[in-house]
């Protein structure tokens, strides 16, 4: 019998109590509901938290009216790979080995290696029992192809890549860095396309069990080479540049922070009018990307929301990690900082799971209290009822803040970067310790953009020594990988400090 809905059941003379019989037992309608999982990579908060006017991403906001938006969200490591590990596994860094790029903790720490010892998300899934689908950047890791195809049931296992490419001057010095609207006719050329294609074509099937839907979209990540009609909402505007941008933000900066820092090297940048010329480009390009991902997550949207399975699915997006945009004179990501270290997260609930009178009303909801991706596992593990995998996951699960997004708490989130290099924070501050013992404290009530570093202020020095005792006392050896700023770009960003 379809996976349906407890309306469409009812007509089809299928009591709640035989709804999904084949998970068996006492499975009741909105029990087990499906999960949509839409993942992007490099999305700040520009779009989801209005935090750049200027871009243009209707979807997003959308699902926003429709879900709670966890305004305080942060990854567990500033890069995609050890990101994705951690909130696909539900395990820490700091408990794995796995910080940085590169790392591929899935093959270089045996635990991982061993299904039997740590399930990832959609092997969970699968073990209760649910259909699992799998597209596009999910992972990042290249997970044993035997892995892939016993955890997934959909084929083919396509993942597409970061392309297309553009194969000629390149803004930014490498073809990753590459600012060019792609002809609007090759749009099959783009491998979101292709993916968020596949996803619409599962909604239009009969699926008999419930299921877990992994979409990973590989935008709003560079090259920046959307289709031209995302090129095209920007071209006639002058963007500005970010407000949370300073001359001189680094100054009260420990070196070890610097040091993740390239001083807008990329762009040539020098603090005239005429330097900025490279950035307002690469500025826009961001903007087109963030749309065009924005236009994928409404296709999926639209094709959930018009199918059979709308009122039972559980909607969760979120980036991989934030993006700076020259915000504390850094593009890209690899940073501690709020700019690197939120990333949009927002959970919308079924028609179904409301009606159980188990959570209040939460549509347009936004949740203060920090969570943070590692949160997603144990999440939707409570949600849809499943026994849970053979590790001890490290987060906690939302249900309490998706019933009363509103609620107080204590809880913190954690961002690690390698050993001993953390950032915590709180509903107001954020600590940041480095290995060699520095510090940054930056109060969020007062300093958004954390321009001030308030280390060193006696007035702080409780909240300090509160949020220090959050930081890990144990961390697993690094599996290595590479830090996103190279050794000639931290030499380049010391000179420009020093003129």
């Amino acid at each position: 019998m379809k996976y349906v809905l407890p309306v469409l059941a009812a007509s089809l003379g299928v009591l709640p109590s035989q709804a999904g019989t084949s998970r068996g037992g006492n499975d009741r309608e909105g029990q087990h509901p499906n999960v949509l999982f839409l993942m992007v990579d490099d999305m700040n908060g520009y779009g989801v938290m209005e935090r750049y006017p200027d871009i243009i991403t209707p979807n997003l906001q959308r699902l926003r009216s429709q879900s709670v938006n966890f305004a305080n969200n942060c990854c567990a490591s500033p890069v995609s790979t050890p990101s994705r590990t951690s909130f696909l596994s539900g395990l820490y860094p700091h408990h794995t080995g796995g910080y940085l790029n590169g790392c591929d903790a899935w093959s270089n720490n045996p635990q991982m290696a061993d299904p039997s010892k740590v399930e990832t998300l959609p092997e969970c899934f699968k073990k209760n029992g649910y259909e699992t689908w799998g597209r596009g950047k999910t992972f990042h890791s290249p997970l044993p192809q035997e892995r892939l195809e016993a955890m997934y049931d959909n084929r083919p296992l396509y993942q597409g890549g970061f392309g297309p490419f553009y194969e000629g001057e390149y803004q930014g010095g490498t073809k990753f860095f590459a600012i060019r609207p792609w002809d609007d006719s090759k749009d099959d050329e783009h491998p979101d396309n292709k993916n968020t294609e596949a996803a619409i074509e599962f909604f239009s099937q009969q699926h008999d069990k419930p299921f877990l839907m992994c979409l990973g979209l590989w935008k709003p990540h560079c090259p920046y080479t959307s289709p031209k009609r995302f090129f095209d909402l920007y071209k006639d505007k002058k963007l500005p540049l970010p407000k949370g941008f300073k001359p001189g933000d680094l100054d009260d900066v420990p070196d070890m922070g610097r040091n993740m820092v390239d001083s807008l090297a990329r762009f040539k940048y020098d603090g005239t009018p005429e330097s900025e010329t490279l950035w307002r480009q690469f500025l826009e390009a961001y903007c087109a990307n963030n749309s065009f991902a924005d236009w994928n997550i409404g296709r999926v949207l639209d094709a959930l929301d018009s199918s059979p399975y709308a009122d039972n699915t559980i909607v969760v997006f979120c980036s991989d990690n934030g993006y700076h945009c020259g915000e504390k004179l850094r593009w890209e990501k690899g940073t501690m900082w709020e700019q690197s270290a939120y990333c949009p997260m927002m959970i919308r609930l079924p028609k179904s799971m409301r009606e159980q009178g188990k959570f209040r009303p939460n549509k347009g909801a936004t949740c203060e209290v920090p969570v943070g991706l590692i949160d997603i596992y144990p999440t939707l593990v409570d949600l849809c009822g499943l026994t849970p995998p053979v590790q001890k996951l490290d987060g906690e699960s939302m249900r309490s803040l998706l019933m009363n997004p509103k609620m107080k708490s204590d809880r913190i989130n954690l961002t690690t970067y390698s050993e001993n290099l953390s950032s915590v924070r709180d509903v107001r501050y954020r600590l940041i310790t480095y290995p060699d013992g520095t510090q940054e404290l930056y109060d969020f009530k007062k300093d958004p953009y954390e321009w001030k570093n308030l280390i060193g202020d006696d007035k702080y020095k409780e909240v300090v020594a509160r949020l220090e005792k959050r930081i890990p006392t144990t961390w697993a050896k690094s599996l290595g990988g590479r830090f996103e700023v190279a050794k000639q770009q931290r030499e380049s960003a010391k000179k420009s400090l020093k003129k």
